[in-house]
């Protein structure tokens, strides 16, 4: 009986596919990614799909004709067009657990490195300029008293939440929906409306998907209401920020500043933002650690193998009627 194939379209650390090998048939450019064309010639060989580093659209569902599933690499999946794939009955599936921690640990790290200035301070000492941090105009911000809000309060959310107290840090949300009584008081957070978020938080940090009622929720609007003293911090979805509203918004200091590990127009980077001093940027980086792309990867592996031996679907985020419960 010949095995299921599978197809892997981006680079993961051979440790989280070695699940995929065990079972399946696994095509996997070890070197560098396939390109498009060769992904949209070939993918109707396949019978699962391992996403990452290429879109999930309405061209290449329409020529994967044998696929059953399609497991993101990621926690996202606006690259996928979902509701096309299920009119195809194929399955997305994403990877919600393994991204929880390391996320949440880029959060923290921009959050430290740009409320006490380290890119500026590590430019300075790199270009033999030793600055005088006595100076208020070269003074951080502590963390400690001061107040975050958290957009989005699910697990990436949450587990931030867990992370800031340890600084010392006032938790304060706004989600779509509002958390239990219970689950608010274990995590120590309080709930509050959009307004107050955005007129309150010394640091607001994002961690809600890519919708239509996300999408620049973050405008010149709620850059007006924020304290000019804040700070807000993107490791979610570039397109949760109007780029532009944000760029005008740090170059007339309207906020503090900005640690964005996502952008609006990534790769592309516009030069306004480039130029600024009140920003520290990372190349969605996120889960850039070895340790989280192999979980990831197993946590992606073991979506398909639930689907393609068990005829059972894991972390689906769209409505196969056959799989939805």
């Amino acid at each position: 009986m010949s095995l299921k194939k599978v197809l892997i379209t981006g680079i993961i650390p051979k440790q989280g596919i070695k699940l995929l090998e065990e079972n399946f048939d696994v095509t996997y450019s070890e070197d560098q990614p396939f390109t498009r064309e060769w992904i949209l010639e070939h993918i109707h060989e396949f019978d699962g799909l391992l996403l990452m580093g290429t879109q999930g659209d309405k061209e290449l569902i329409d020529a994967a004709t044998n696929l059953k599933i399609i497991a993101v690499n990621a926690v996202g999946f606006d690259h996928v067009d979902i509701k096309h794939a299920q009119e195809k009955g194929i399955v997305v599936s994403n990877s919600p657990q393994s991204v929880r921690i390391p996320t949440a640990e880029m959060t923290i790290a921009l959050l430290l490195a740009t409320t006490r200035h380290l890119h500026e301070y590590d430019q300075s000492i790199r270009s033999g300029k030793w600055i005088d941090v006595s100076e208020p105009q070269f003074m951080g911000t502590s963390l400690q008293g001061k107040t975050l809000g958290i957009f989005g309060m699910g697990r990436i959310g949450s587990t931030v939440a867990k992370f800031a107290q340890t600084l010392d840090m006032k938790v304060v949300y706004n989600d779509a929906h509002r958390l239990s009584k219970k689950l608010e008081s274990d995590l120590n957070v309080s709930y509050v409306d959009f307004d107050k978020l955005i007129t309150t938080s010394d640091v607001i940090t994002l961690h809600a998907p890519a919708l239509p009622t996300t999408t620049g929720k973050f405008n010149a609007t709620v850059f007006e209401k924020m304290k000019k003293s804040a700070y807000i911090i993107n490791a979610a979805r570039g397109v949760l920020i109007n780029q532009n509203d944000l760029i005008e918004a740090l170059e007339s200091h309207k906020i503090s500043g900005a640690g964005l590990d996502v952008f609006e127009t990534e790769p592309e980077i516009p030069d306004r933002l480039l130029k600024l001093s009140n920003v520290i940027m990372s190349p969605h980086a996120g889960t850039g650690t070895l340790e989280a792309r192999i979980a990831i990867a197993n946590e992606a592996s073991e979506n398909i193998l639930s689907l393609l031996i068990d005829d059972k679907a894991r972390n689906m985020v769209n409505d196969v009627s056959k799989y939805a419960n």
